[in-house]
């Protein structure tokens, strides 16, 4: 491919990954086929798009803040625990392919699009946030094994987490998004450091890429704050059937 279009190419994938990313998740549904698709190994590939996911939710991060979301410190507590798990999924990434997980993924997939419906029909009567004792704790104990995950593959990760901030601790789907990019952003460093540590990121694509990733990610932040959880209900919905459906076909 000419080098230009390579460039335009990734940054506009980029672009879209990080908006999508930012709302939702399954970004890395787009940008890890066109990084195979440039001639880059799977390994190497999942390792290179660890680069545009960190600068990615350092920008989306920013955006949210600068629209008053505030979600420390509860967002670290959680990202320490996710961080420890990735370094384990990162080192199992390096060598392991995932068909049989990518299918039970899948109808991790459909279980979490049933609640989300389930949930935007219910009247949410209660909506005091429960981030403290025993919330805090289980949501702690759940990120490691998410971390694992999100160090072995990344893709879909973001849902997981939606899916457990707004249950476990019945947090907005505005402020579940916040926290999600933060705690991303704590535990990609980890798993960047494991992918190059074993050689496996190819640097100036990963750049590239991390161009339209962040600008995506500082855009769609801000305006899913002005939007609201209605729209990004409906956005996840659409993102997490295809995600569902690209794993167990594709």
């Amino acid at each position: 491919m000419n080098p230009i279009v390579e460039i335009i190419v990734l940054i506009c994938v980029g672009f879209i990954a990080g908006s999508i990313n930012a709302l939702a998740g399954g970004g890395s549904l787009l940008t890890l086929p066109i990084l195979i698709f440039l001639g880059l190994p799977p390994n190497i590939a999942n390792g290179t798009n660890r680069i545009a996911i960190l600068f990615q939710n350092i920008f989306t991060t920013a955006g949210f803040k600068s629209k008053g979301i505030i979600t420390f410190p509860f967002s670290i507590y959680l990202g320490v625990s996710a961080l420890v798990g990735s370094l384990i999924g990162a080192q199992i990434a390096v060598d392991i392919k995932g068909e049989t997980f990518n299918k039970i993924l899948a109808i991790i997939m459909v279980i979490i699009v049933v609640y989300m419906v389930l949930q935007s029909k219910r009247k949410q009567e209660n909506t005091i946030e429960k981030i403290v004792g025993k919330h805090l704790w289980l949501s702690v104990v759940l990120f490691f094994f998410v971390g694992i995950y999100g160090g072995f593959i990344q893709a879909g990760v973001g849902f997981i987490m939606l899916l457990i901030l707004s249950s476990v601790n019945n947090l907005s789907l505005v402020k579940s998004n916040a926290i999600k990019v933060t705690v991303v952003l704590i535990y990609t460093v980890s798993a960047v450091m494991v992918f190059a540590y074993n050689d496996k990121i190819n640097w100036r694509i990963g750049l590239t890429l991390a161009i339209g990733n962040a600008l995506g990610g500082w855009l769609a932040s801000r305006w899913s704050v002005k939007k609201g959880d209605r729209l990004i209900r409906k956005f996840l919905i659409v993102m997490i059937v295809i995600m569902a459906i690209k794993l167990w076909f594709f």
